[in-house]
């Protein structure tokens, strides 16, 4: 077996709408594809052996066991792997279920695809699959342990902290989208202008200032101590001679901790010794030479969680430690501990794992004792000198607990500090009494306090601390998103694109646009290329100035990482015709509609579809759309459009020379075509049937039809406005147009226009693209030679597996097949071929330069252009 190609689905895509997180692995059984798994000696036996849990996999026979049951019929081993893939990360703690194999037209090759829930960890799931695969077909042994230790440890390194979780957790169930900024907890919420933004638990709502303040804990202690709130008394130490007044000043016992620390990091408890004081200073200066030195306040130590200023939760922290039973050593009982289920490898589970460290053993021997030793019965052995769930602490929630004077005092420090999501750290006996009663005291003020304790707390009732923090950031009636329309088919995506971003423009919003040549906002071209996938339009979701989103949604990208947003408000499908076929297993026009399909599935059920009420596939993909449907075509006699608004529907027709919205029985003329100048005078019928879906799309968002009208009219196709559709340029005695067409259906569409201008010679520049197929590249050279009176070959770019030649040769071949006179000739690069054209121009001539790379041609043509005007000898 032969792993072609794994790629990571992040959105929507050809395989599910719902689950947008899945692994497609191209994969080339080579011999095995005529080896069926009951055609494999002992392989039922093995695989049973090394992962018996696959037994729980009740497959297409639903029952349990169903699997093993198609391994006893015979599958093929691209279906093994998928399950393989999907049980391993499920023994890695990462809960995955959803499958699909399916055979491409390529013997023995298939698309593996299964759902993951960190991508890293999926892709190592992907490949380590196909090894244990291999394994259990050669007989051989296999540590699965291992892979499954390192998909633990992958996990562990790229995965959302649990309160960082917590928090997208509770986005997501009030559909809130969300968008990681890197690989660390950097979250953006909601789109454009609606977003907001966390990291950990700190937001966009925080004050710098305030975590300043909580970060220097010589600050705090003196604000809360301003304030008459109870703190331990002690100083900042940084050296010895420091370490002795503090002593002298409050006396044993003391605590030592790191001014700048975290989670316990550096801290020595209950020093009760000059000894123990010193090696305690030098262990915090590690992590910061100033070291605060406080008197030890025995009592339990407590979390105390303000959000918004509102006490939300209350925890009792509880170091690592062991319970003896008078038999097994501290070692043992450790194991015995470390095998609750509940415990896990880092953050994996709600309680992590204890391990043995400085801080483990500097308080065994206090106690006299080691690892080895067996404590009696029922003595706690502590194991760590902090409460920090990280270290293996547990928590016990007493939120209900809390006396009524600590909860004011809580959410007052949360208001002196400043913070907006404030962790209060108190020793005391308890919280059912006022601290003021039985001697408690702050010890702390953090920010970005951990959720983990509250969320899932070792006794009493968990806390779901996250809704505060969302209400916090999108209270009732905040939007989280911004109207997105998405423009998918195989032509007029780019120019129903961007005349639809000038309506809205004109409608007053902020918009970003995504297309074929760049990404723009508010008209401002923000990067060139082409910018038609899931990572462009991610770019403009995370601009906080944008206000709407209208984006260009090329197959590529569809095929290539799935879309870049969880659903729009409008899709628009042009067309599907011919082009990209044979590519990416997309070899007709069916399996191209599935792919163009995914934009409108993704549709808001109260959005709407926007189709080509023209294009056969365009009808069938509507069939099986939940949300609303309205089509658009240049014959108001077109049967489907007839139907369809017999039946109330809604759609844009071409009629008596109007752009038309036709609502059940009646009409709404929006605006002559012949005033339209995108339409070319009313001559470009493919520019009209752009215009009408991008009028039926704005009417159905909700703008008004003469602000619509208007739009349409001020919208001037040209080389700024438009880059390569139509783009016309006139000289003195000829004229040039450059567009992009470079399918079949494009060329059909300027031979249609051309038959209306009038033109003493028409000269053609053409070229080819390598990864089309044969007949798609001579079709195009057909279709040229009907046009043109004179074409002239150019072959300098996008041979993609070709050579030059065998392209100009198939172009050759299709001009040949033409039954014309056209002539041709071959001028290899585009700016010879353009100057050329040039030199064989006469009065009245025009050339059409179909280009593969307009920026290109349009610089060149421009220049030509601007010598003439200057006067300038060319």
């Amino acid at each position: 077996m032969k792993i072609l190609k794994i790629q990571a689905l992040q959105g929507p895509n050809i395989w599910s709408i719902s689950r947008k997180k899945l692994i497609q692995m191209r994969l080339d059984l080579e011999e095995l594809e005529e080896l069926p798994t009951n055609k494999i000696d002992g392989f039922r036996e093995r695989i049973e052996a090394l992962i018996p849990s696959l037994i729980t996999h009740r497959c297409s026979e639903g029952c349990h066991g169903g699997f093993f049951m198609r391994i006893d019929k015979g599958t093929w081993m691209g279906h093994v792997i998928e399950h393989i893939a999907l049980e391993i990360q499920t023994l890695a703690g990462m809960d995955v279920g959803f499958g699909r194999t399916r055979e491409t037209k390529t013997k023995g090759v298939y698309n593996v695809v299964f759902n993951y829930l960190e991508e890293k960890v999926g892709v190592f799931a992907a490949e380590s699959s196909v090894k244990i695969a291999q394994a259990i077909i050669n007989g051989e042994a296999y540590d699965l342990l291992a892979d499954i230790q390192k998909m633990k440890e992958i996990r562990e390194k790229v995965r959302l902290g649990p309160s960082t979780g917590s928090i997208v957790d509770e986005a997501k169930s009030r559909d809130i989208p969300w968008i990681r900024l890197g690989t660390n907890s950097l979250i953006q919420l909601g789109y454009g202008i609606n977003q907001m933004r966390f990291q950990a638990t700190m937001t966009c709502k925080t004050s710098n200032i305030a975590v300043d303040i909580a970060c220097n804990k010589e600050q705090t202690k003196k604000m809360l101590d301003a304030a008459s709130i109870p703190v331990a008394k002690g100083s900042i130490c940084v050296d010895e001679e420091d370490l002795t007044e503090t002593i002298k000043s409050i006396g044993y016992p003391i605590v030592l901790k790191p001014l700048d620390g975290n989670h316990g990091k550096g801290a020595s408890i209950n020093v009760l010794n000059w000894e123990d004081a010193v090696m305690g200073l030098k262990y915090a200066q590690k992590y910061s030479r100033r070291v605060i030195v406080e008197k030890f306040i025995t009592g339990y130590d407590f979390r105390v969680l303000v959000i918004d200023n509102k006490i939300v939760a209350a925890a009792q922290r509880v170091p690592a430690h062991v319970v003896g039973d008078g038999i097994n050593s501290i070692e043992e009982l450790i194991k015995i501990v470390n095998a609750d289920p509940r415990r896990g490898y880092g953050h994996e589970n709600v309680l992590t794992e204890i391990d043995i460290d400085r801080d483990s053993l500097e308080l065994l021997e206090k106690r006299n004792l080691t690892v080895n030793s067996i404590p009696e019965k029922d003595d706690i052995v502590y194991l760590k000198s902090t409460a920090n769930l990280s270290t293996g602490g547990t928590s016990i929630d007493v939120t209900d607990m809390m006396h009524p004077e600590n909860i004011f005092m809580a959410e007052r420090i949360s208001r002196i500090i400043g913070l907006d999501v404030c962790g209060v750290d108190i020793m005391a006996n308890n919280l059912t009494q006022s601290l003021k009663e039985n001697g408690g005291v702050i010890l702390e003020v953090n920010a970005a306090p951990g959720f983990r304790m509250h969320l899932a707390p070792s006794e009493g009732l968990p806390r779901n601390v996250a809704a505060p923090v969302i209400d916090m950031l999108y209270p009732l009636g905040k939007p989280s998103r911004i109207p997105i329309i998405a423009i998918t088919g195989t032509n007029g995506k780019t120019t129903t694109t961007r005349l639809i971003a000038h309506i809205v423009k004109n409608n007053g919003f902020r918009v970003g646009f995504t297309t074929s040549d760049g990404i723009y906002i508010q008209n401002h071209l923000m990067e060139k290329g082409d910018t038609t996938g899931p990572i462009s339009a991610e770019y403009i979701l995370k601009d906080p100035n944008v206000e709407f989103a209208v984006l260009e949604t090329a197959r590529g990208g569809i095929l290539r990482s799935g879309l870049g947003f969880s659903r729009c408000d409008i899709g628009i499908i042009t067309n599907i015709q011919e082009d990209h076929l044979g590519i990416s297993d997309i070899h007709d026009l069916k399996d191209l509609s599935r792919v163009k399909s995914v934009v409108v599935e993704s549709i808001k059920k109260d959005g709407w579809a926007v189709l080509n009420g023209e294009d056969e596939y365009c009808l069938k993909i509507a069939d099986k759309l939940d949300c609303n449907i309205a089509l658009f075509s240049l014959n108001e006699n077109n049967k489907a459009i007839i139907e369809h608004c017999k039946n109330g529907g809604i759609a844009a027709i071409y009629e008596n020379g109007f752009v038309t919205i036709k609502k059940g029985d009646w009409k709404i003329r929006v605006e002559k075509a012949t005033l339209i100048p995108l339409t070319m005078n009313g001559k470009a019928k493919f520019m009209i049937a752009n215009v009408l879906a991008a009028t039926l799309a704005s009417y159905l968002y909700g703008f008004k039809i003469e602000d619509i009208k208007l739009s349409l009219t001020t919208f001037l196709p040209g080389a700024a406005q438009t880059p390569g559709r139509m783009n016309v340029f006139k000289f003195s005695k000829f004229k040039v147009m450059i567009d992009f067409a470079h399918n079949p259906t494009g060329y059909r569409g300027i031979e249609d226009y051309l038959q209306s201008v009038e033109a003493k010679r028409k000269i053609g520049i053409i070229s080819g693209i390598g990864d089309r197929r044969d007949d798609d590249i001579k079709e195009c050279a057909r279709i040229a030679a009907r046009m043109f009176d004179h074409i002239i070959i150019r072959q300098e770019k996008y041979l993609r597996g070709r050579t030059e030649k065998q392209i100009i040769d198939l172009i050759i071949d299709g001009i040949k097949e033409s039954d014309t006179a056209t002539s041709y000739e071959v001028v290899t690069l585009e700016i010879d071929a353009i100057r050329h054209a040039f030199s064989l121009a006469e009065e009245g001539t025009y050339i059409v330069a179909l280009s593969d790379v307009v920026a290109n041609a349009i610089e060149i043509v421009q220049n030509y252009l601007d010598a003439e005007i200057e006067n300038k000898v060319v």
